[in-house]
């Protein structure tokens, strides 16, 4: 089996997989070699322990996807969709993990058979084009019982049932990898702020996002995780403020926070890492908390469409949290409270 990522939370979730079996006794995954960001992953998930039968390297691209089993990470990934419409075959099986809440969106488009165009995607004929052929060659992997959706994101029920009645196979994750793994260190304060992709996509402003840092930073010290895709003048005025420790860019920070200790918090704007973090902390009495974007923060960029998928994050994290809390009890045999999510959001400044 092979897989192809993209991003460090494409790696893990491929780890996942691989872990669980859904794809085969061994597999190879090929991170895409011009990402920096997958470095600092690669290193992170070795360091780990890597499951047997699994290994992890560098490469470009790939120009064709292979027609055994194949995992990838992001079905709306140029690179993917050219790498699949010029297969002369589509694959044996196709095995689809997370890369964020687009999942949410890739779900809706198997349903309705819409091309697979990113919500954030500008209007381009070319690129929509290519999404069209894309979605046609999926729904035939989906009408032949061939794709299997590997994720962590809690599904409406409705959308889990419509996706199954397809043909998908639908396998939900709850890290249960990584949740195996010895602990590693994590950040002592009391506070951590898992950066967003929000401003440096355009999508935020950037002062009100750093005035936001800097209130929650007046309140005790913090620890900053910047997001891979971040800008480096916002991060470089962080490093300024009184009580925030800047890290650098690196593991996932499924990896890195997983170690967080009741008392503590992670705070961050909507995010896959609202929902992720809920899985893994919340049963350990850890709060996540999502903040919701005032109206003011957002740019012209923000669509009408992807400021609601966003504002469905605390309700995902929720779910996401309770169903952990679930699962823990099950496996240990003992009641866990549904702890670590406030019921409200972090109070938004002005």
């Amino acid at each position: 089996m092979t897989a192809f990522v993209e991003s460090p939370l494409q790696l893990l979730c491929a780890v996942e997989a691989h872990a669980a079996g859904h794809a085969g006794a061994s597999t190879r995954v090929q991170a895409r070699a011009d990402v920096p960001a997958l470095t600092a992953g690669i290193d992170a998930v070795r360091a780990l322990g890597l499951p047997t039968g699994l290994t992890v390297e560098t490469a470009p691209a790939p120009r064709r996807l292979a027609d055994d089993v194949v995992v990838v990470g992001d079905p709306f990934s140029g690179a993917f969709q050219a790498a699949l419409l010029r297969a002369p075959r589509p694959p044996e099986r196709l095995v689809v993990v997370d890369d964020g809440l687009a999942t949410l969106d890739l779900a809706r488009r198997v349903l309705t058979g819409s091309p697979l165009v990113r919500l954030t995607a500008p209007p381009d004929p070319l690129r929509y084009g290519l999404g069209a052929l894309a979605a046609r060659r999926l729904r035939r992997l989906v009408a032949g019982g061939r794709l299997t959706l590997c994720t962590t994101i809690p599904l409406n029920d409705d959308v889990a049932a419509g996706l199954r009645g397809l043909g998908v196979d639908v396998r939900p994750h709850d890290f249960a990898w990584l949740r195996s793994r010895p602990q590693r260190n994590a950040p002592q304060e009391s506070t951590v702020v898992v950066g967003s992709a929000l401003v440096a996509d355009g999508l935020v402003h950037a002062d009100r996002y750093a005035a936001w840092v800097r209130g929650i930073a007046s309140d005790g010290p913090v620890r900053y995780v910047p997001h891979r895709r971040h800008d480096p003048l916002v991060s470089a005025l962080l490093e300024r403020l009184p009580g925030v420790t800047v890290d650098e860019p690196g593991a996932p920070v499924e990896i890195r926070l997983r170690g967080l200790r009741p008392g503590q918090r992670a705070v961050m704007l909507p995010s896959t890492s609202a929902v992720t973090l809920s899985r893994l902390l919340a049963p350990r009495g850890v709060v996540v908390a999502p903040h919701a974007v005032p109206e003011s923060w957002w740019t012209a960029r923000a669509t009408p469409e992807l400021r609601r998928q966003l504002g469905s994050t605390h309700a995902l994290a929720r779910r996401a949290a309770a169903q952990s809390s679930r699962s823990t009890s099950v496996r240990t045999g003992t009641p866990t409270p549904e702890r670590g999510l406030p019921s409200t959001v972090v109070a938004s400044p002005a």
